[in-house]
């Protein structure tokens, strides 16, 4: 359990504040989860009038356009936050994604116009996944930051568990019909509006009210999630303001060519964030999240309500793994160890599985043998091991490395790439099926062990550190100025351990 010294009600204050921003993880979820089963429906295809041989294409742009929006609007939003904050921008970026719902549910038979609304949905979605991390990890405890940094991806997996379900459902008892697709498409409303509305009820973050001088406002708000005004908050709430005005100080004229910055060590941030994110794209879980029933008919044939019902039971293996790591484990593992760890045996499961593939496919009628199921077993196991590592931690962890003179730039690049890349693969992976085949699953394979590699020699542990402190230790610009620091150090790992151990830490 995690050790937390606040009162009751700041606990509560805490984890309300994060299941409302995180309802945009719920809803990135559950959008990428329906989208996979409502465009395989017959009602779907009847009633914006494509044929079979358009369908690979009709998927592939249904998908990737709003990954599309939702790269743009990465880029967009950064500079809104910095002047306007978090709260209000959140609250917009819930009703531009209402809009683009709106629109896509509309029996408009156009294809087109269905574009549209997902390009819009996009918009006010890819904003929400720049300004929740923040957010949260302005708001949040050291203690907490961790934990309720990883609730993004716990909401995430519980909108996939819930959208595969909803789809399982209207596909048997609707089939044929146009509500087969709307009320799928629909249902997106109901946590949008939540943010929105849940949104209102919050405070606005402390960090940014301070940076923006409002200092009274800072402290209020401060007192209102901690549920306190004790001798610790004040002097939490000092070392904030000193934080941020350490930042304030150099911060006037600020631009865009700061993240380049090499001698300061914020290219090397940088970096890391986008890196971070196109490693958790590349992994091949989003994919799956897009593309389950086709890849489960890949993996195991069967007929379409077989195939739904697998996907069903995907997701809910990504519930309790992920709900597991956030309440139990996420604390106590810290950052590093699972990043490393979770790419490598991503990448032996995914190989596992392509191996068994190419050497028992699937029937193309009948039961699923024994080899089938084992490589949906071996599926189940790769999106466990996901969920406790390149599913929650880039959320918690792209927050934490910057400082606040570049935290919403750095914030957005990093999330950006997350939306690039999952652009990218969405739009190709429904080639990539029917073209590669069994050779799908080596490709992730690959890509998840330069994933290890990499994350073996970039991420450093940040777990149960105050932002302050990661600020103060992330000045640090190269791993020269490591070794000359701990002379001793053998290693790189043992570098990184050695800068560790000046902070107290649960790893």
């Amino acid at each position: 359990m995690v050790r937390y010294s606040g009162s009751t009600l700041g606990l509560i204050r805490t984890y309300w504040l994060a299941t409302v921003v995180c309802m945009g993880g719920f809803l990135f979820g559950y959008d990428s989860g329906v989208a996979g089963g409502v465009l395989t429906f017959p009602s779907f295809e009847r009633d914006f009038e494509f044929t079979a041989k358009q369908a690979t294409r009709t998927t592939s742009l249904s998908v990737s356009l709003q990954q599309g929006g939702a790269f743009v609007s990465c880029l967009l939003v950064w500079p809104l936050t910095r002047r306007y904050g978090r709260k209000w921008p959140l609250v917009i970026s819930s009703f531009v994604f209402c809009i683009g719902v709106i629109i896509d549910t509309i029996n408009t038979h156009s294809l087109p116009a269905f574009y549209v609304g997902r390009i819009i949905a996009g918009l006010g979605l890819g904003a929400a996944t720049v300004i929740i991390p923040a957010y949260n990890s302005e708001m949040a405890p050291k203690e907490l930051r961790g934990q309720v940094g990883c609730f993004f991806q716990l909401f995430y997996t519980l909108g996939i568990l819930i959208s595969y379900w909803i789809d399982y459902g209207v596909a048997k008892h609707l089939g044929g019909k146009t509500a087969e697709w709307q009320i799928p498409i629909g249902l997106q409303l109901v946590p949008a509006a939540a943010i929105g509305l849940g949104a209102l009820t919050l405070t606005e973050s402390t960090r940014w009210l301070t940076g923006a001088g409002r200092h009274e406002e800072a402290w209020r708000s401060l007192v209102w999630i901690r549920a306190s005004d004790s001798a610790e908050v004040e002097a939490e709430m000092q070392e904030i303001r000193e934080g941020v005005e350490r930042e304030l100080k150099a911060q006037e004229g600020f631009r865009l060519t700061e993240l380049l910055e090499t001698h300061n060590g914020n290219f090397r941030l940088v970096a890391t964030a986008f890196l971070m994110f196109t490693a958790q794209q590349s992994t091949g879980a989003t994919a799956f999240a897009y593309y389950a029933p086709q890849y489960f008919k890949l993996l195991a044939g069967g007929s379409a309500n077989q195939q739904l019902l697998l996907t069903g039971i995907f997701g809910a293996v990504k519930v309790v793994a992920c709900a597991f790591f956030v309440f139990v484990l996420s604390n106590h593992l810290g950052r590093r160890k699972p990043l490393i760890v979770g790419a490598a045996l991503m990448a032996i499961l995914h190989f596992i599985a392509g191996a068994i593939t190419k050497t028992h496919p699937p029937a193309k009628s009948g039961s699923p043998s024994s080899a089938n199921i084992a490589t949906v077993v071996m599926i189940y196991l790769f999106v466990t091991v996901y969920n406790m590592s390149y599913g929650p931690l880039p959320w918690p962890y792209i927050s934490e490395i910057f400082p606040a003179r570049i935290r919403d730039a750095g914030v957005a690049v990093g999330v950006a790439s997350q939306w690039l890349f999952s652009f990218v693969y969405t739009l190709a992976n429904a080639y990539m099926i029917d073209s590669m085949g069994w050779g799908v699953f080596i490709l992730w394979g690959g890509l998840n062990s330069v994933i290890a590699v990499v994350s073996y020699f970039c991420i450093i542990e940040t777990n149960n550190m105050s932002l302050e402190r990661i600020n103060e230790l992330n000045r640090i610009p190269t791993p020269t100025s490591y070794k000359d620091e701990h002379p001793h150090a053998k290693d790189r790992d043992d570098i990184l351990g050695a800068k560790r151990s000046s902070t107290p830490s649960n790893v």
